[in-house]
């Protein structure tokens, strides 16, 4: 069976512009085309564009959707890790709502929330979306135990603390800019990035050691999810900082 491109936005919910703009950008081609040059799509086309559906609800921008739909369209393992990804995003969107809804009730004159409750939405999604996104190779390298330790501290800081933590960060962030435009991983703004790096872990870290900062920093390194984190604020800031790490915990 094959569906017109009107026939095809009509079952999907998707636009006849979108699908068109797929088409240009070769990531879901029609079939084959009609004498009079229209687009037919059939079930293997359903099931691309049900894949791209899928990521799409998880955020994934669209050209790093085409390098993940291409291969086999119906298997099962891929099917399970988008079903489990979703469940965990539901729960993650359960938490802000529930925190929303409360805040709501409270400026509506309702009861009135604790500052721990405030940010304790946060800090679980935090949490969450750290388990998604980087939770398997963690405990693959560090241990359920110290994962789970980890994670109850981060629960039990407190909105100071939480706040501290996520300025620490942006700090961070700043100085190994400045280090990188220094070019000089062994130079002060390199120094106080991995300071300030130290800092930012202590918050969820139960204790410290070199030796496993110098590891995460290999991580950081090794896998692309955890390179792209610092990578978006600058190509080759995740390699910069693992050098910096390496160098001044020596």
């Amino acid at each position: 069976m094959h569906y017109t491109i009107k026939q095809f936005a009509d079952l999907s919910g998707v636009s006849t512009r979108t699908l068109r703009h797929y088409d240009d950008i070769g990531l879901l081609a029609p079939s084959k085309y009609t004498e009079a040059g229209y687009r037919l799509y059939g079930e293997a086309e359903v099931d691309r564009l049900q894949q791209i559906l899928f990521y799409k609800e998880l955020d994934v921008p669209l050209q790093e959707i085409g390098k993940l739909v291409e291969g086999s369209q119906q298997d099962v393992n891929l099917l399970e890790t988008h079903l489990l990804a979703l469940q965990q995003k539901q729960r993650r969107l359960k938490i802000v709502i529930g925190t929303l809804t409360k805040t709501i009730e409270e400026k509506k004159g309702g009861r009135k929330m604790s500052h721990a409750e405030k940010f304790e939405g946060l800090k679980k999604t935090w949490i969450a979306e750290n388990e998604q996104t980087y939770g398997k190779e963690v405990r693959e390298a560090y241990g359920d135990e110290v994962v789970d330790s980890s994670n109850d501290k981060m629960m039990g800081l407190t909105e100071t603390q939480f706040q501290k933590m996520q300025e620490t960060e942006t700090q961070l962030i700043k100085e190994l800019v400045l280090a990188m435009e220094d070019n000089n991983v062994e130079g002060g703004h390199a120094k106080e990035a991995v300071e300030l790096h130290k800092q930012w872990l202590s918050y969820s870290w139960p204790s410290y050691s070199e030796q496993a900062h110098q590891g995460l920093a290999e991580m950081y390194v090794a896998d692309p999810r955890f390179t792209a984190y610092y990578d978006k604020h600058r190509d080759g800031a995740t390699q910069f900082l693992r050098d910096a790490i390496h160098f001044h915990t020596k």
